[in-house]
């Protein structure tokens, strides 16, 4: 059935709205105050140390070639920062088995030789769920968004099952690593800059409500967003479809219709200059041990802004991530970061178009709000 004038006439004020100089002003100039810059540096220093510990084992090593994927585990260390000693050691767990469950099925559907399309949708499914749990589960912050990071990689060909299991033991050493780490380490972070209840977490951003009505309807969206996002790329016939994928995802967390253009337009820009960073650094053919350093050094940078502004964080997050793919598949460095630009750009792009028409009567009224007050 076909939308109403009124209807028509609301959705495309929204669109006005959402492109507005005023987003864009917003976006790049609001800086949040981290709840705890401190605890938010020791998350990144045992993400970056447990990356270390990890790469100077593999790499001499025969299972160099799943080095990527371990890496990928030691990510479960930027769960849970913002809970108590007891709280945290259980959500870096949920965490590493939402980094690993991607990754396992993922790979052994490539193992049995599921085209690459038939793939996507597979990951796009994976989403929608992946953020629900994330939700429910109250994992936190950084959010769904580096679980289904860590679930592109396992897109790649699998050849056989020694190379499955390989990708799956890789990714459990990572979350291993990371646990031990934060177990032998967070008595460094500051508690008393926890959030005292729920209610004030919410407002810290730093935990999501658990929603009954969360599970059908948001991780549909999700899944629908993440399909049509990778299946455009994929038809375009771009390198990483994947990454598309990721990109409206991360739209997709902003809290209302503003935020949701805020986080398009920081993702897309931050990720131009965080590219171009990559580009350059890499153009100049850093060995090993150098990439490795820069790897460290911009996960404890992004973990210091992002929660200031998307945009800063993205700005060290995509060199990081391209210097971390680099590190588990050399020599693709100057395609990787265009393609890293282009499928950004894709992926906020849909997810803001989506969003949008998703949107209830009253987000587009509480749009119209917030762009007469700003």
């Amino acid at each position: 059935m076909a939308p109403s004038p009124r209807r028509a006439a609301s959705y495309r004020l929204a669109l006005r709205l959402l492109l507005a100089p005023a987003r864009l002003r917003e976006s790049l100039t609001t800086l949040q105050p981290q709840p705890s810059l401190r605890n938010a540096t020791i998350a990144g220093t045992q993400v970056a140390l447990a990356v270390v510990l990890i790469a100077a084992a593999l790499h001499p090593s025969p299972w160099q070639h799943v080095l990527g994927f371990a890496c990928l585990g030691a990510l479960a260390a930027l769960f849970g920062r913002s809970t108590t000693v007891v709280q945290r050691r259980r959500i870096v767990l949920i965490a590493g088995g939402l980094l690993l469950g991607p990754v396992a099925v993922l790979s052994w559907l490539s193992w049995q030789g599921l085209p690459p399309l038939a793939l996507l949708l597979v990951l796009a499914a994976i989403t929608g769920g992946i953020a629900a749990l994330a939700h429910r589960l109250q994992t936190g912050v950084p959010g769904a968004v580096i679980f289904i990071f860590a679930a592109s990689a396992a897109l790649a060909p699998v050849a056989s099952l020694s190379l499955l299991v390989e990708r799956c033991a890789a990714t459990a050493l990572g979350v291993a690593v990371a646990w031990v780490l934060c177990l032998l380490t967070d008595h460094l972070r500051d508690v008393s800059a926890l959030p005292a209840s729920p209610t004030e977490a919410l407002q810290h951003r730093v935990v999501a409500a658990p929603s009954p009505g969360y599970a059908p309807r948001q991780a549909l969206r999700v899944a629908l967003c993440a399909a049509l996002a990778s299946g455009l790329a994929y038809a375009a016939g771009w390198p990483h479809p994947a990454w598309a994928a990721i990109g409206a995802v991360a739209v997709q967390q902003g809290a209302h219709l503003p935020g949701t253009i805020h986080r398009a337009w920081q993702r897309t820009l931050g990720t131009l200059v965080g590219a171009a960073i990559a580009w350059a650094f890499l153009s100049a053919a850093p060995s090993f041990w150098t990439l490795l350093l820069a790897v460290a050094v911009l996960q404890i940078c992004t973990e210091m802004t992002i929660g200031m502004n998307y945009a800063l964080g993205q700005i060290f997050v995509t060199p990081m991530a391209l210097l971390m793919t680099t590190l588990a598949v050399p020599g693709e460095a100057a395609d990787m970061a265009l393609a890293r630009i282009l499928d950004t750009a894709l992926g906020a792009g849909v997810g803001t178009v989506l969003t949008l028409a998703f949107s209830s009567v009253q987000e587009r009224i509480d749009l119209a709000r917030h762009h007469r007050a700003s």
